[in-house]
């Protein structure tokens, strides 16, 4: 029994007689046929194995090679960031739901949805609400036990990874709410509140919300001075109140309204002013003839609102009376015009805002005297102009046919100085005093009327024009049919 087992081991050494056709063909020996009958089985399986590993193995050694491409890609695809707005929209005894906005970035890959987890107060154990991520910015927990203090956070689920959780700052009492708590704010209060120093501030601000909701009021993520600032609060509402307000007391205070991590949030803007302080650096820039010019700087203090402009006024020594020259000058330079000659006058600037005008002004170091300036008038010398001109029509008569007993005009135009002499004729025999012709001239205009011609009337009219330095004359044809 040990010999046979060397026997084998000897033979597979030299066992590249593995030339598997000779093998059958010294099968006549009985001894060999036992031995080698078992050791070609295993020979070339031995050799087929091999052959068998090394065909396959090469090709898998090529898909392989890809597969690093991708990772250096991996570490540039950046997870989603966290969901925002994460609040609470309803608590039963049972549930709460949830509500929530896309995270800003999603990545490359895309959002795969939102997960989210659920924390027993006091514990550390995060588990997951739901097991498939989904796409929905609403979310109920179920099967919460009533009374239960839990903790909530929402992750953005991708393909590179989950984001930074968002997480509700209080926990949430699973308790039934009968009615969300909202705060009701007036209209007046929904823009800036504007008081002056020394006014009381007394604002009634209603809710709503059963249970009865905590109210919490706050200015710049700190709780209220109790001493400056009294907070009233009913079942309905909140009352804001200072007896006597100050700057200080200028800024937005938050007012939270809050039932088992239900919440509604509202701000409350507030402006205490005053009037300005005086402008700065008043200066007299110049005077000339009747005018005088002024420049100044914005005072140092606006009193905690906006310069809606300055107010300057004049004062004469005769008088010392003061006389506003300019109101809501927007500019921080003016000219004051109009001022009397021989007066001295002197200059001052007020500083306006919402409060009014500012409590005292800035006035000018120096005078203005408004001296009389000497002119010496020269009459300019005209020349005369020869305005003698012979009579010249500017517009001749023009030929006309008229009905009989239709009264008809005839006109022509004439210039000339001395003014002519205008002579009407018809026919070459001058018309004089006949009452059917009416003849008249006014700005160089000459007419002649016929009253009611009749066949005979037709003829040749002509108007001549005579003055000392000659004569000119127009002609025209009427025909009376």
């Amino acid at each position: 029994k040990k010999e046979p087992v060397p026997t084998p081991k000897e033979e597979p050494a030299p066992a590249p007689a593995a030339e598997e056709p000779p093998a059958p063909e010294h099968p006549p020996a009985t001894e060999q046929t036992t031995a080698p009958a078992d050791e070609p089985a295993p020979v070339p399986t031995a050799e087929a194995t091999p052959a068998a590993e090394e065909g396959p193995s090469a090709p898998p050694a090529e898909p392989q090679a890809p597969a690093p491409e991708p990772k250096p890609e991996k570490p540039k695809a950046e997870p989603p960031s966290s969901p925002l707005s994460l609040a609470v929209e309803e608590v039963s005894e049972n549930s709460v739901t949830l509500t929530w906005k896309a995270p800003e970035q999603t990545g490359r890959s895309g959002l795969d949805g939102y997960v989210v987890e659920i924390c027993k107060d006091g514990s550390t154990d995060w588990t997951a609400a739901n097991k498939e991520p989904f796409l929905s910015t609403r979310y109920t927990i179920q099967d919460l036990g009533s009374g239960d203090k839990i903790h909530v956070r929402v992750k953005a689920v991708s393909a590179s990874g989950a984001s930074v959780p968002a997480t509700l700052e209080q926990p949430v009492l699973i308790r039934e709410i009968l009615q969300l708590p909202r705060i009701r704010m007036p209209r007046h209060l929904r823009q800036t509140y504007v008081r002056r120093v020394g006014d009381a501030l007394n604002m009634m601000i209603p809710f709503q919300g059963k249970p009865q909701p905590e109210v919490i009021w706050t200015k710049g993520d700190q709780p209220l001075d109790i001493s400056r600032i009294k907070i009233c609060n009913t079942e309905k509402d909140t009352i804001f109140y200072i007896r006597e307000a100050q700057r200080s007391d200028s800024g937005k205070y938050e007012l939270t309204v809050r039932i088992n991590g239900v919440e509604d949030k509202a701000t409350l803007d507030i402006r205490v002013i005053e009037p300005p302080g005086p402008p700065q650096n008043l200066k007299l820039v110049d005077v000339w003839g009747f005018n005088v010019a002024l420049e100044w700087t914005p005072p140092m203090d606006n009193g905690n609102s906006e310069i809606k402009g300055y107010m300057v006024q004049k004062s004469d020594k005769k008088s010392g009376k003061w006389f506003t020259a300019l109101e809501r000058c927007t500019c921080t330079s003016c000219t004051i015009s109009d001022l009397i000659i021989g007066n001295t006058y002197s200059f001052r600037v007020f500083a306006e805002n919402a409060c009014g005008l500012s409590e005292k002004a800035a006035v000018t170091s120096g005078v203005a005297h408004i001296k009389k300036t000497k002119t010496a008038y020269q009459a300019k010398k005209i020349p005369q102009r020869d305005m003698m001109e012979p009579p010249k029509f500017t517009q001749p008569l023009t030929d006309r046919t008229t009905t009989r007993g239709y009264s008809t005009h005839l006109f022509c135009c004439v210039r000339g100085f001395p003014q002519p002499k205008i002579i009407w004729m018809k026919n070459q025999m001058e018309i004089r005093e006949d009452p059917k012709y009416i003849a008249m001239i006014e700005q160089g205009v000459c007419s002649l009327e016929i009253r009611k011609p009749s066949p005979f009337d037709g003829g040749i009219y002509t108007c001549k024009a005579v003055n000392p330095l000659g004569e000119a004359s127009v002609d025209c044809k009427l025909d009376v049919k």
